[in-house]
C-alpha cells in the first residue's frame, strides 16, 4: 500500500519544522554553556562550590512550573535539566583544576 502524497507532504512539513526547532535547541543550548562557562569561571577565581544545590532546586521548581504551563511532561523538563545541571556542575569542576 502506498501513502498518498498529500500524507507525504504534511510529513516532510513536519520533519522540517522539527529540524529548525532541533537547530534553535542546539544553538539555544550553545549561548546558556556560554553563560554558564562565565559562571564557573566566577566561581573558580572565587573559590565558590561548583554545584549550588539551592538554586539548582529552584530552578527546578521553576522548570517544572513552565512546562506544566506549556502542557510538556513535568518529569521529562525536570530530567532533561538535571542532566544540563550535571554538564554544567562537570564543567565548573574542570575550570577548578
Amino acid at each position: 500500500m502506498t501513502t498518498p502524497d498529500p500524507v507525504m507532504a504534511e510529513l516532510l512539513e513536519l520533519r522540517g519544522s522539527i529540524d529548525n526547532i532541533d537547530a534553535a535547541l542546539v544553538h539555544l543550548l550553545a549561548e546558556r554553556f556560554k553563560c554558564t562557562q562565565r559562571v564557573g569561571r566566577l566561581k573558580a577565581e572565587h573559590a565558590l562550590p561548583a554545584a549550588d544545590p539551592a538554586r539548582e532546586k529552584v530552578q527546578i521548581e521553576r522548570l517544572r512550573g513552565l512546562a506544566a504551563d506549556a502542557r510538556l511532561d513535568p518529569d521529562f523538563a525536570e530530567k532533561f535539566l538535571n542532566f544540563i545541571i550535571t554538564e554544567v556542575i562537570r564543567h565548573h569542576e574542570a575550570l577548578r583544576l
